[in-house]
């Protein structure tokens, strides 16, 4: 890639339209977003909601600390319900709040994405919530509730993860364990999302937030 970059300063000089070609070139290689978000916010601190943006699951995998299954099973759930949402349009992470799993990859997709935090009441935490997530639009009070459907992760993941949390593992098995979850992170990238969750309305939900701060991190414990 440096190589290209220096040749496209020198054709500069002597070429633009072939400058063109090859910088076209370079954009039609490069890898597309794996998860991909358009979302609007406001444009500063006391401004109005004009700042669009797209963000992707490796903005989200910056900020939770590294790309898992459980961050990926989150922005595809979350990816799902947006589609009712905000069908053709960009999510607006100002009119949004969130019931979320407890698990630190689904909590850090659900407040990235929404915009949701506990002090302003848009997000709480459940650990019986009947899926992934709750979402509710503040402005028409819309709620839908998103899950994996039965069978899409495999059941040694969360055997062996529930060893994990009580520290049972030893080194190789966490090893095994980081490689069946890397290859049901790609499992999950490659297939159609649709086919891998259910988001059904909520019209009676009723947001009742309740803080709760004995949840265990479960992605620090062999650290």
């Amino acid at each position: 890639m440096r190589q290209i970059i220096a040749f496209l300063s020198k054709a500069k000089r002597y070429n633009k339209s072939l400058t063109l070609v090859i910088v076209l070139l370079i954009t039609a290689c490069s890898p597309e977003p794996r998860v991909l978000f358009t979302v609007t916010d406001t444009d500063f601190s006391k401004g109005y909601r004009m700042h669009e943006q797209q963000v992707t699951i490796d903005d989200m995998a910056l900020f939770h600390g590294h790309l898992c299954d459980g961050l990926v099973v989150g922005a595809l759930a979350m990816e799902q319900v947006m589609k009712q949402m905000y069908p053709n349009e960009a999510i607006d992470r100002t009119n949004l709040r969130v019931v979320s799993a407890p698990s630190p990859c689904l909590t850090d997709v659900a407040i990235y994405l929404t915009g949701g935090r506990y002090q302003f009441n848009t997000f709480y935490v459940d650990d019986n919530p009947g899926g992934i997530y709750i979402v509710q639009r503040i402005d028409d009070g819309r709620t839908f509730r998103v899950g994996m459907k039965p069978g899409v992760k495999p059941s040694e993941i969360d055997s062996l993860g529930a060893l994990a949390v009580q520290r049972k593992l030893s080194p190789e098995e966490l090893d095994y364990l980081k490689a069946l979850e890397d290859d049901f992170t790609e499992f999950l990238l490659q297939s159609d999302a649709v086919e891998l969750f259910d988001v059904e309305a909520l019209p009676d939900f009723q947001w009742q937030p309740h803080l709760r701060g004995d949840f265990l991190k479960t992605d620090v414990l062999n650290k």
